[in-house]
């Protein structure tokens, strides 16, 4: 329970950047004692630093965007042209950032679909295929993420997304789909509730593991797309909660 908690604490701190003790002990119901001692577990893991009546999260660096893409290629392309085949003409489907998520672009042509993304790869991938409807959502352009933070969450009021396709830094049972920019946590929570359809798609390195913040439960997933067959208790997770698994295990076509 403990870690459960500290978990939450310090993926809150970070959502929030400075928060007061007072606030704490509030939100997660617990003693100004209590909340001392969780700070200094995180002040000794270093992901928050104490200030006067508070706390206020570290800064933390993201490992550049290219080199992140260049890990697993072949795996992600796989993902990606097996997520594909789910997506139909007349579809609006939100494509998130992420160095997975960038290529299924690529094998979306002479699909008659609506794209909704706040990614810089996406939009630059989809410019050769006139066919497919492009909005950009955002305003300041994210560097380590090539992707644009998202002004006014209230503008995804306005669209129906049909399917969403998600990425993640990690995924477990524990602590769910995580990942590792708070400046992206708010519009991926908001997109998979927003959606009717959610797909996450991840390669097997990503099984078992958690990053910085939870911006959905596993359960919360329509569809799990992946490179090789997860162990087995994310199958018998999958299969308690109606959860389908996707593997793509064919060689990439030629796009």
């Amino acid at each position: 329970m403990k870690i459960n908690r500290l978990d939450q604490i310090d993926q809150y701190i970070t959502a929030n950047q400075t928060v007061s003790l007072d606030k704490l002990c509030e939100v997660f119901g617990i003693s100004k004692n209590t909340v001392r001692r969780d700070i200094n577990d995180l002040v000794k893991k270093g992901s928050v630093r104490k200030v006067y009546g508070g706390v206020t999260a570290e800064k933390r660096a993201l490992v550049p965007f290219e080199e992140r893409n260049i890990k697993y290629r072949k795996e992600k392309q796989i993902i990606c042209q097996k997520a594909a085949e789910s997506v139909n003409d007349g579809d609006v489907i939100y494509i998130d950032s992420g160095t997975t998520t960038a290529n299924l672009v690529d094998f979306l042509k002479g699909k008659n679909i609506t794209i909704l993304t706040q990614s810089l790869n996406v939009v630059l991938n989809a410019l050769p295929y006139s066919e497919l409807k492009i909005f950009l959502l955002g305003g300041n352009l994210i560097r380590d993420t090539n992707s644009f933070s998202i002004l006014n969450m209230n503008i995804l009021e306005r669209y129906n997304i049909n399917k969403a396709f998600m990425a993640a830094a990690g995924l477990s049972i524990e602590n769910g789909v995580t990942n590792s920019s708070p400046l992206e946590y708010e519009i991926k929570k908001s997109i998979v509730k927003k959606s009717d359809k959610s797909y996450l798609l991840a390669d097997h390195s990503k099984f078992g593991n958690s990053s910085l913040m939870t911006f959905c439960r596993l359960e919360d997933i329509s569809c799990i797309v992946t490179d090789r067959e997860p162990p087995k208790k994310f199958l018998s997770f999958f299969e308690k909660h109606s959860i389908e698994l996707k593997i793509a295990n064919a060689a990439v076509q030629t796009v």
